[in-house]
């Protein structure tokens, strides 16, 4: 197997110079490091990860802190979007990802969160889809680690987050333009973006003159169609039920659904919903489902463009709070009606 010296003999030149062209010093030229890149090349050269991070003092390997409650894992449609799109941008700066996990054990006891990062020698970590009260993950976010969460805002820490307050104004406008007044929210967990989607929910409603009935107000979990489908039969018994439910989101708004069908009732004929998320199963299902579509796309790519950042350059890298707007489906799963209070 060909080693570095072999490289320098090859090309003519000093082991120091092959090893500053392989790390991308500045002060090798753009010709001597093309030449010696093509040698390596042509020799199946790769050097060692533990010799770069030696030399670069980074292994770039970032963590992702991802623990969905619903247990689905990469099967959550949102966040597995969002992941990937994290991934792809992670890779174009030559990054790997690695899991945060609790299966590696010390002194027979699980590691927490902040060792298993310093075990795995991380230069930084993603944190997303969690309960981001836990004592271990503020105990991640206040070490000397960068973090960038998404979704979720801590004090001198970069997010990106989704523009939940718009999006749900947005959603319930196009709700109320549609004619409905009777309007229920099935949402999910307490969480810094359930709060925001409730507060944005009930404060639109009220620009309109409509207070919320509490009983309209339901608490559900994200994700979960078991769950959403107890809520929406309980919405569907009240004395004077709701003409449109929004649901947890899309993929939740499957249990929505199978109450609404399960009582003889037809969407949108006889009862409006809508969901959150714009996932792609959102536009598969009958009728097409009235989302707020998030750009998953762009919320991966600019944590992980922030989180390289604050790992390159963390003496130039300003910490911000980056919001991502969304984008409205119509679908078809709201009926224009009749105002009625």
């Amino acid at each position: 197997m060909a080693n570095i010296k072999d490289i320098a003999n090859k090309c003519g030149l000093s082991i120091s110079t092959v090893s500053k062209a392989l790390n991308s010093y500045s002060d090798i030229s753009s010709a001597t490091r093309q030449r010696v890149l093509e040698t390596a090349q042509e020799f199946g050269y790769f050097p060692s990860s533990i010799a770069r991070a030696l030399k670069t003092n980074r292994t770039h390997n970032i963590g992702v802190l991802f623990v969905d409650d619903a247990q689905s894992g990469l099967k959550h449609d949102y966040f597995a979007a969002v992941l990937d799109s994290f991934k792809v941008e992670a890779e174009k700066h030559d990054y790997d990802i690695t899991f945060i996990n609790h299966n590696i054990n010390i002194n027979n006891r699980p590691m927490t969160f902040l060792e298993h990062c310093r075990y795995r020698n991380f230069d930084g970590v993603c944190i997303a889809c969690i309960n981001f009260q836990q004592q271990e993950v503020t105990e991640l976010v206040d070490s000397t680690l960068p973090v960038v969460t998404i979704d979720h805002m801590f004090n001198n820490h970069t997010s990106i987050n989704s523009a939940n307050v718009q999006g749900m104004q947005e959603l319930v406008q196009y709700i109320y333009s549609m004619g409905h007044r009777r309007i229920a929210y099935v949402h999910g967990e307490k969480s810094a973006v359930t709060e925001q989607r409730v507060t944005s929910f009930c404060k639109t409603l009220l620009d309109y003159g409509i207070d919320v009935p509490s009983e309209y107000l339901m608490t559900s979990a994200y994700h979960d169609p078991k769950s959403t489908k107890q809520s929406v039969k309980k919405l569907l018994s009240l004395p004077t039920p709701p003409t449109c439910i929004i649901m947890p989101d899309d993929y939740a708004a499957i249990g929505g659904i199978e109450a609404i069908e399960a009582e003889g009732l037809r969407i949108p004929e006889d009862i409006s919903i809508a969901g959150y998320d714009g996932i792609s199963l959102s536009q598969v299902i009958k009728p097409r489902l009235t989302t707020l579509e998030q750009d998953t796309e762009k919320l991966g790519s600019e944590a992980a463009r922030r989180l390289i950042e604050l790992i390159e350059s963390p003496l130039t890298t300003l910490t911000e709070n980056v919001t991502v707007t969304g984008n409205l489906i119509e679908g078809k799963s709201v009926a224009r009606i009749s105002p009625v209070i």
